[in-house]
C-alpha cells in the first residue's frame, strides 16, 4: 500500500482518544494502562499522519514543546472515555475532559509561537485536522465490566448511549469553540469480538458477544445525527463521521490475516494487555490482535487507510478524510 509522500495537507493534526491513539501520554501516570515496555513498539510508526504527508508522528501532551507543536499534538490517553468517570478502575487517565484542557494550553503556547495575534491563531487552527477517536472505555471501562457496573444497573444500553452521544455533543462543540473547523470523529468497532470480551463474557454459540456490539452500535447510530446537527448548527463546520464497524466487517484474509479471535503476544489475563518482555507471534501480518484489545499494525494501516480513501459508501460520512482536508 502507498502512503501519500510530499506536502502537508493540513498545518496540524490534533489527536484525542484512548490507548488506540496514545503515543506515551500514560507513560508517567499512576494507570494499568500503559504500553511503553518490550514487545509493545515493534511496529510503532503512527500511520494516519503518513496519509497526510507527515514525515514524523505527532509528539504526545506531555512531551510536545517548542514549535513541535505547530505540527499538531496527541492528546489520547489509554483507558480515557467521553464520562470522567469511565476507565477509573485502570488508574489515572486524561479523559476527554482533560484533553480538551490540554488543548486549551497547547493553544497558549501556539499564540506564543505566532506572536499572540489572535487572528492569525484563529486562521492556524480552523486548517488543522482534529480526529477524536472516543467512547469504546465508556463500553468496556464502564458500563460492561465483568462484574455488573452501576451504569448497567441504572441505565438501558439505549439510554447510556443517549447519554454518552449528549455529553460528546457538548465535547465536540467545545473543540469547536476551540477553533477546530475540519474533525473525523471515529465511531466504535466491534467491541464484542474483542479477545477480552471473549474471555469474560458468553458468546451463547455466536463468534462474538452481540450483546456488546449491539450497545456499542446504538452509539454508533447517534453519530450521524449529531453530525449532521454540528454541520448544520455551527458556522464554518466540517465534522465527519468514520464508520470503523463498516470498515471492521470487511473479510481479514483479502490483507492476509486469518487469526482473528485470539492475540499475537502472550496476554496478562488480568489486563488483557502483553505480557513485560515476551516474545510474540513471528507471522503477526496474519493476527487481527496484538494483544486483547488492540489490532496489529496490518490491521491498523488498512483502517487508517479507508479512513483516509473509504472503500465502500458506509465507511465515511458525509465523506472520508481525503476529502475532508481538501474542503
Amino acid at each position: 500500500m502507498k502512503f501519500i509522500h510530499g506536502q502537508q495537507q493540513v498545518p496540524c493534526l490534533f489527536f484525542y482518544g484512548d490507548s488506540q491513539f496514545d503515543n506515551g501520554n500514560n507513560n508517567l501516570l499512576i494507570t494499568l494502562a500503559k504500553a511503553n515496555y518490550l514487545p509493545y513498539g515493534i511496529d510503532y510508526p503512527e500511520v494516519q499522519p503518513q496519509f497526510l504527508g507527515f514525515d514524523n508522528p505527532i509528539p504526545p501532551f506531555v512531551t510536545a514543546r517548542g514549535s513541535d507543536i505547530l505540527k499538531g499534538v496527541n492528546y489520547a490517553s489509554g483507558a480515557a472515555g467521553i464520562l470522567d468517570e469511565s476507565g477509573i478502575l485502570q488508574g489515572d487517565r486524561f479523559t476527554m475532559n482533560r484533553q480538551l484542557l490540554n488543548h486549551r494550553i497547547t493553544i497558549g503556547r501556539i499564540g506564543v509561537l505566532l506572536r499572540n495575534n489572535q487572528t492569525t491563531v484563529d486562521d492556524y487552527l480552523n486548517q488543522c485536522l482534529y480526529v477524536v477517536n472516543m467512547g469504546s472505555n465508556d463500553y468496556l471501562n464502564n458500563y460492561f465490566l465483568p462484574v455488573l457496573s452501576p451504569a448497567r444497573l441504572l441505565y438501558t444500553p439505549d439510554r447510556f448511549a443517549e447519554i454518552l452521544v449528549q455529553k460528546f455533543s457538548q465535547q465536540l462543540r467545545t473543540l469547536y469553540n476551540s477553533g477546530a473547523r475540519k474533525v473525523a470523529v471515529f465511531g466504535v468497532g466491534l467491541l464484542g469480538c474483542l479477545p477480552q470480551e471473549l474471555a469474560n463474557f458468553p458468546t451463547n454459540g455466536s463468534a462474538c458477544v452481540d450483546f456488546i456490539n449491539n450497545a456499542a452500535q446504538l452509539f454508533n447510530n447517534r453519530l450521524i445525527p449529531l453530525i449532521d446537527d454540528l454541520n448544520n448548527n455551527l458556522p464554518d463546520a466540517q465534522f465527519i463521521y468514520v464508520n470503523i464497524t463498516s470498515i471492521s466487517l470487511g473479510d481479514p484474509s483479502a490483507i492476509g490475516v486469518r487469526v482473528t479471535n485470539v492475540p499475537c503476544c502472550v496476554v496478562r489475563r488480568t489486563t488483557g494487555l502483553c505480557a513485560p518482555n515476551q516474545v510474540p507471534c513471528s507471522n503477526r501480518n496474519e493476527y487481527t490482535f496484538w494483544d486483547n484489545f488492540h489490532p496489529t499494525q496490518i490491521l491498523n494501516r488498512a483502517t487508517a487507510s479507508r479512513a483516509y480513501t473509504a472503500t465502500l459508501p458506509s465507511d465515511a460520512y458525509p465523506f472520508d478524510i481525503r476529502t475532508l482536508v481538501q474542503q
